[in-house]
């Protein structure tokens, strides 16, 4: 017996996920792959101490796709977990928790107990995530994980560290460097990127008065008011056109192009290149803090624009790239008032203590106070913020460790170009753009949890050395336990001795970039190169990642940047990269704004099989999905509610007829119907398409094309059309041919779905298989379908061109009922068509029966021209017409009103018909008139491409009575579904309807009879039995049915 489903899919899932976790299905779908065919997939490690979100489902079920599919294409895919457990994300977290605010808090809790609390907190939500991962249907290997914090991890990340510093790739540097005053430490360009956000700053132009000149300014332009305490220059393009303008009783200096920013009448006084304007000192905007050295002057500089702002740049070399480089080319003074968490010093007496950008405001009045402000207003700009704190970054001047990935700049770009990116444009795009204007990797972080930066330096030589594995620390440290645990502040109290001069040697308080721990995943989760060497071998680079296009400048670079150095190869070979899922409106979603879903709540209510299928089907992932929960339930009803009906249809006839399928007893596709030999020609195509767009990892296509099958082709064509070869009592080959066509396309299209939707695809394919021991007990074990399986043995284009011209028929004819108003199960007597292609008529040779089935006409007829079905009028375009005849237009557009068909399709296929109108003549084109068809009287007709039809409307009594006798069969199915009766009881009508109703059923009550398995039908009604009174048109009618033997 098939199995019905009586249970909800969650449901259904439910007890899938019971069947796999005691079947051990996941572990037998790798270890039964041949292990010298590896596919190799890295998984990108998250971090637990915080809730998985609908963000995390996506990218985990295109992971989990791709990994399925490559199983049952025989591949071993084996699947190591991983857990990040290091950073500012973990490290913010628990200063929440523990009520801290900032670095001097966490000193005074206690280092070593802030980073067991750390150690402790990267597990807090590790419950949830394994749910997620389970309920989902992801497969990977909990049990056996990475976990960055462990010491085996950090001492491969250790050995990693210490390749670049042999190569002289680690060094310390002096630089502007993106840092976050909250964390108090610095970023990295790729962690930057993460974190930009639209805010509102104030846009102030300055006036710096030039000493020497009387009553002369330069106007200055800056978005960070707070910065101007510490300028020291301005800068100039020594080639761009300034002038000095006379303007409110001052004369000031600008960049010609920018004269738009005054406010007001100006007078151009002077004209200069830049260049003769450098070198002119001026006063300082403020003086706070006395410069060391020379400042306060105009220099030339090449970056800047007159794009925006007054072409004169403000200097202040400790807050900007472009300022410290033009300091250190001209020997500026650095003025750095500021603390470590981006607070004015005492020295900044008005604003001591205060947040920098909190100041603005006070800075700019007083700046008015003292008559140098010009004007001021607010921008709305992008600014970079703290990835994980959200606070705004500054731009400081300061020592940080640097890998020089600079040096292997062209390496990185030519192994890009090796990597398979889905889509292209990320790789060559943004991606590609990144590794362009690569930059030096800012390494270290001022904080604690992390792993720690293994350089020692020597307090009295300044020796350095760096530190790659446990054994090394051991042995050139200082009485240390080999057992220690690696991070601060144990690894703090490590001394070295120095090989130079024997003093002891201090290890740099920094951690490093908790991106380096994820981006060693490949060599580190093998704690390679201490041990697993083959496996390491077998298992670089990886096949395939997936991971959101958040993780273009973090993961993927990180990945990329140390497989390029350790190895000179990509990390990876192909990477797919998933956008964002906003709200249904396009929005980022957000728990403060409260637009955020529940995947847990989702799965529940839907399946998980359901939310994996939405989320691939209703936009590429590598586009913004806009989520919304309608779309989850239509695909549920559309493609999920098709194909459980469809199977269920399956199994209630099967079982009636007690059919299973034999391999052994299969007839030949040659010697089964037509439209059996066309589903399994369209079954052969689907699967090859399938195939095709999942090669390019294309998953969206696959899993349209695999519902857009199983709805049009399956159900509603070939299912339909076949339901009376089910319904026939005796099991001829005709219906074991039936049987067989729809077990194999529901086999087929449980293996093709199988990857994406791996539940529902297990429940029918378990079901389908009975007790066939021969076959595997999974679709998951089972092999991915190709056009070479059995099954698929048979295609015949000719006869998918010749069902699809049908379809494109019946469809049009549909199409035509519907704008006519009359229903399908009204007969009508003759469908016309007019043929675009002589070959038509004999390429629907055999199967007119469908067309005349499916749109319930008695005749089909060809046609030769279309004026047969419809006559052709011309309308004047009076544009076009109105230069040709001036005055004389309205007579000119009554004559085109009145042209013969003829005349317009001289007008159409032959360029134009001559028009003469009071001595006014002109060639009328197609461009001066506009056609319109109007269907010949008793016809309906419409057109689409190449394709003309036309139905006869006009319906005579003894269409009439056959299209009533249809709409009362079709109201006593219905009553036969609500009575619950089972297909194959039979039963006595008993009615009561108008005169003419009465007629229609008298007239057809044999008819009437086969179609509702009536073994009578009774003019009067009766007591007892299933009653109904229902309206068919003009028509009201009682029916009554009972049940009999």
């Amino acid at each position: 017996m098939y199995k019905q489903f009586e249970s909800k899919l969650a449901d259904i899932e439910k007890q899938i996920l019971t069947f796999w976790e005691e079947d051990k299905t996941f572990l037998r779908s790798v270890e039964e792959r041949p292990s010298d065919n590896p596919f190799v997939f890295f998984e990108g490690p998250p971090t637990a101490n915080g809730r998985p979100g609908i963000h995390h489902v996506v990218s985990r079920t295109i992971k989990d796709a791709v990994c399925r599919l490559k199983t049952m294409q025989g591949f071993r895919v084996e699947r190591k977990a991983g857990w990040d457990t290091h950073g500012l994300p973990v490290e913010i977290e628990v200063e929440k928790m523990l009520g801290l605010d900032g670095k001097d808090q966490v000193i005074d809790y206690g280092i070593a107990e802030f980073c067991e609390q750390c150690r402790t907190s990267v597990w807090k939500y590790k419950q949830d995530w394994d749910e997620l991962t389970r309920r989902m249907g992801y497969w990977i290997d909990l049990e056996h994980p990475y976990i960055t914090y462990t010491n085996d991890y950090i001492e491969s990340v250790w050995w990693i560290l210490k390749e670049f510093w042999k190569k002289g790739l680690i060094y310390q540097g002096f630089k502007i460097l993106p840092y976050c005053p909250h964390c108090e430490t610095p970023l990295s360009g790729h962690e930057v990127s993460l974190g930009y956000q639209e805010v509102k700053d104030p846009s102030i132009y300055v006036k710096a008065r030039i000493i020497g000149q009387d009553n002369t300014y330069f106007l200055v332009w800056t978005t960070t008011p707070w910065t101007l305490i510490s300028n020291v220059a301005l800068a100039l393009h020594p080639e761009v056109n300034y002038v000095k303008v006379g303007h409110k009783d001052q004369y000031l200096i600008l960049a010609e192009e920018r004269l738009s920013v005054l406010e007001g009448a100006y007078e151009i006084v002077e004209r200069f290149k830049g260049k003769q304007l450098l070198h002119l000192d001026y006063e300082p905007f403020f003086t706070f803090v006395t410069p060391d050295k020379r400042g306060h002057y105009t220099l030339p500089g090449d970056f800047v624009t007159t794009t925006d702002g007054s072409g004169i740049v403000h200097i202040a070399p400790a807050f900007g790239e472009d300022d410290y480089q033009l300091g250190q080319k001209f020997d500026l003074p650095i003025i750095h008032p500021v603390d470590k968490s981006g607070k004015f010093i005492d020295a900044i007496t008005p604003w001591a203590g205060r947040f920098v950008k909190d100041a603005d405001v006070d800075i700019m009045v007083d700046l008015k106070h003292r008559g140098i402000l010009y004007r001021s207003e607010k921008i709305t700009h992008s600014y970079p913020h703290c990835w994980r704190c959200k606070s705004p970054l500054l731009y400081y001047a300061r020592k940080s460790w640097y890998i020089k990935t600079t040096a292997i700049k062209d390496k990185l770009i030519a192994n890009n170009q090796k990597i398979n990116w889905y889509p292209k444009e990320v790789g060559s795009g943004r991606f590609g753009e990144w590794l362009n204007n690569n930059i030096d990797w800012a390494l270290s972080r001022d904080r604690f949890w992390g792993t720690p930066l293994p350089i020692w330096t020597c307090r009295s030589c300044d020796h350095q050395e760096c530190i790659g594995s446990i054994a090394e620390l051991t042995e050139k440290g200082v009485d240390v336990d080999p057992k220690l645990d690696l991070h601060k502040p144990t690894v703090d109290n490590v001394l070295l001795r120095c090989s130079q001069c024997n003093d002891l040697m201090q290890r740099a308080p920094e951690v490093i970039d908790c991106w380096f721990d994820s981006g060693s995943m490949p060599v580190a989760q093998w704690h390679y190169p201490f041990e697993n060497k083959e496996i390491f071998a077998k298992k670089f680079p990886a096949d395939f990642i997936c991971e959101g296009v958040d993780q273009t400048r973090g993961w993927f670079y990180s990945l990329l940047v140390i497989g390029t150095f350790l190895f000179d190869q990509p990390t990876y070979k192909t990477c797919v990269v998933n956008d964002l899922i906003l709200d249904k409106d396009g929005k980022k979603m957000s728990k403060s704004v409260g637009n955020t879903v529940d995947p847990f709540r989702l799965m529940e209510k839907h399946g998980a099989d359901v939310l994996r299928w939405y989320l691939l089907s209703v936009s590429p992932p590598w586009l913004p999905t806009k989520f919304d929960e309608e779309g989850v339930i239509e695909v549920s009803r559309k493609f999920f509610g098709t194909l459980t009906n469809t199977y269920s249809f399956f199994a209630m006839y099967a079982n009636i007829d007690q059919f299973e399928y034999a391999a052994e007893k299969r007839i030949a596709p040659a010697d089964r119907a037509e439209i059996d030999r066309w589903i399994l020609s369209e079954l052969n195509s689907l699967t090859s398409q399938v195939n095709e767009f999942l090669q390019n990892y294309d998953l969206t296509k696959a899993v349209r094309a695999i519902a857009d099958f199983t709805v049009d082709d399956l159900s509603n064509w070939y299912v339909r059309r076949c339901r009376r070869r089910f319904w026939k009592s005796e099991m001829g080959l005709d219906k074991l041919a039936a049987f067989q066509t729809l077990h194999e396309c529901l086999s087929i299209i449980c293996r093709l779905a199988a990857p994406v939707a791996p539940f529902l695809s297990e429940a029918i394919y378990r079901n389908l298989k009975q007790d066939q021991n021969h076959n595997p007990n999974s679709v998951h074990l089972t092999s991915y379908p190709c056009c070479q399986d059995t099954i698929l043995d048979f295609v015949d284009e000719n006869l998918i061109k010749r069902m699809n011209l049908v379809r494109r028929i019946v469809e049009l004819g549909r199409s035509i009922r519907n704008d006519v108003g009359i229903r399908v199960r009204q007969p009508l007597q003759t469908l016309y068509i007019k043929a675009a292609d002589e070959q038509w008529p004999q390429l629907l040779k055999g199967m007119e029966n469908l067309i005349v089935e499916e749109l319930n006409v008695k005749s089909i007829s060809f046609v030769t021209d279309e004026g047969e079905l419809m006559s052709l009028t011309a309308e004047p375009v009076f544009k076009k017409l109105g230069p040709k005849f001036g005055k004389v237009v309205n007579q000119a557009a009554e004559a085109v009103r009145s042209f013969s068909e003829k005349e317009i399709k001289n007008i159409l296929r032959n360029g134009g018909e001559r028009l003469v109108i009071d001595g006014h003549e002109a060639m009328i084109v197609q461009d001066d008139i506009i056609v319109k068809s109007v269907n010949k009287p008793g016809i309906a007709a419409a057109v689409d491409g190449d394709l003309t039809a036309a139905l006869s409307t006009e319906v005579s009594e003894e269409l009439l009575f056959e299209g009533l006798a249809r709409e009362f069969v079709n109201r006593v199915q219905n009553m036969r579904k609500d009575a619950g009766l089972e297909v194959t009881d039979r039963i006595i009508i008993h009615y009561q309807a108008t005169k003419q109703m009465a007629a229609a059923i008298e007239k057809q009550a044999t008819f009437i009879k086969n179609e509702t398995l009536a073994a009578a039908i009774v003019t009067d009604l009766t007591a007892g039995g299933f009653q109904k009174e229902w309206s068919i048109d003009d028509h009201s009618v009682v029916v009554v049915i009972l049940k009999t033997e």
